[in-house]
C-alpha cells in the first residue's frame, strides 16, 4: 500500500515514527508531510526520515488552513496513495474528498478539543483513541484500545533507556530534576484560558530542588535571564533518555508528564487541564504516576515536590508503578500497524 503520514507537530514525529518504521519493513511505501512547527523539521532530519514541507511557514490561518488541505489532497492524488493516517483534520477531510481509507489518532477527549472534533465529525472514517477517551459525538466511529500514544514509543518493545546517551551531557546517577516550561499557545489552551509555571514559581521551584540536585530547563518559550542558565541543551531525540533517569519532573505540558510516567519517572504537572482529561486521569488515580495540580493552587506545588524530595525508595516505588501499568497495556505501535494495514 501506499500510506501517507501527516504530522503537524513534534508529539506525532515520535507517536508515529515506529509504525512508519514498520510498515516500510513490511513492503508497504510511506510518505511524510509536516508543516514548520518546533522542532518537528530537525527530529526528521536528525532520525534521517524523508519529508515534504507543505507550510514552511507555519502560519496558522483561515487561508494557511485551506492551503494545507488543498497541498494535502494533490500529493494524494499525485501519488496515488491509498491510505492516509494522522492526527490533523486533513487526514479525515482528503480521505473523505478522495474517497481514500483514513485514520485519525487522537488522545484528548472531546470536551478538550471541540474544534477538533467539528473539524473532523463530518469525514471520519476511522478513529482511534486509548479506551479511557470520551470522544463524544464519535463515539460510534471510535475504535479503543488499552494504551496511550505515548507507548508507541516508550513502551519497552520501542525504547531502551541508555546511560551512555545522557553521560555524554551530565552523569546519570546524581540526583537531576527535569522541568518543563511549555509555550500554551495551542488552540485547547488558549479556549482554557490555560496557566502554567511563572518565573517566580520557577525560581521558588529551583530552590526546593537545588539541595537535592542538578536542575534543567527545557522550553518552547523564552526563559528569562535569571533562568536561562538553567536551559537544557541536547539533541531532540535523546529527551527520552535524560527523562528516565531524572529524579523528578515538573512543567506545566501535559504531553511531557505522560512521558515521564510511561517511563517511571515521578511527574508533577502544574497547569488547568488537571481533571479534565481521561488518559492522565487513569495515570494519576489509577497507576499514581503523576500529579496533576491548577494553577490557582501553587502552594500545593510546592508541598508536593516537598514531599516527593522527602520518600524514601522513590525511584523503586515508581518504576514498580510502571510495571503494573505496561502490564494491562498493549504495545501500540504493533497495534497500529497491524490496523494500517487492513484498511483495503
Amino acid at each position: 500500500m501506499k500510506v501517507l503520514f501527516q504530522l503537524g507537530h513534534p508529539a506525532h514525529f515520535h507517536l508515529f515514527r515506529h509504525t512508519i518504521e514498520a510498515l516500510n519493513r513490511d513492503g508497504h511505501r510511506t510518505y511524510i508531510l509536516i508543516r514548520k512547527k518546533d522542532i518537528l523539521e530537525e527530529l526528521l532530519k536528525e532520525a534521517g526520515m524523508p519529508y515534504v514541507n507543505i507550510l514552511p511557514s507555519g502560519r496558522k490561518s483561515a487561508l494557511t488552513l485551506m492551503l494545507r488541505l488543498w497541498r494535502v489532497f494533490w500529493f494524494t492524488l499525485r501519488h496515488g496513495v491509498d491510505v492516509l493516517v494522522g492526527s490533523t483534520p486533513e487526514v479525515a477531510q482528503v480521505g473523505w474528498l478522495l474517497r481514500r481509507r483514513s485514520a485519525v489518532m487522537a488522545e484528548d477527549d472531546a470536551a478538550i478539543v471541540p474544534q477538533f472534533i467539528r473539524a473532523v465529525k463530518p469525514f471520519v472514517d476511522q478513529y482511534l483513541s486509548p479506551d479511557t477517551c470520551n470522544n463524544g459525538p464519535l463515539e460510534p466511529r471510535t475504535t479503543h484500545y488499552a494504551g496511550f500514544h505515548k507507548l508507541a514509543y516508550l513502551h519497552p518493545n520501542r525504547f531502551t533507556p541508555s546511560a551512555e546517551t545522557v553521560d555524554k551531557y551530565f552523569p546519570h546517577d546524581q540526583p537531576y530534576f527535569l522541568l518543563r516550561f511549555a509555550q500554551l499557545t495551542a488552540y485547547h489552551d488558549v479556549s482554557a484560558h490555560a496557566g502554567g509555571i511563572t518565573a517566580d514559581i520557577a525560581e521558588r521551584l529551583i530552590q526546593l530542588l537545588e539541595p537535592h540536585g542538578h536542575v534543567y530547563i527545557t522550553s518552547e518559550r523564552p526563559l528569562e535571564p535569571q533562568l536561562e542558565p538553567y536551559r537544557l541543551r541536547i539533541n531532540p531525540l535523546d529527551i527520552h533518555h535524560v527523562m528516565y533517569y531524572a529524579t523528578l519532573y515538573i512543567g506545566d505540558s501535559q504531553s511531557m508528564a505522560v512521558e515521564a510516567a510511561m517511563l517511571g519517572t515521578p511527574s508533577v504537572r502544574f497547569n488547568d487541564f488537571a481533571g479534565r482529561i481521561g488518559v492522565l486521569e487513569e495515570l494519576e488515580h489509577t497507576y499514581r504516576l503523576t500529579t496533576g495540580i491548577p494553577t490557582s493552587q501553587p502552594e500545593t506545588l510546592y508541598s508536593t515536590v516537598q514531599q516527593l524530595l522527602d520518600t524514601p525508595n522513590l525511584r523503586q516505588e515508581y518504576q514498580a508503578r510502571r510495571q503494573q501499568m505496561l502490564a494491562d497495556k498493549i504495545d501500540v505501535t504493533a497495534f497500529f500497524t497491524e490496523f494500517i494495514e487492513n484498511l483495503k
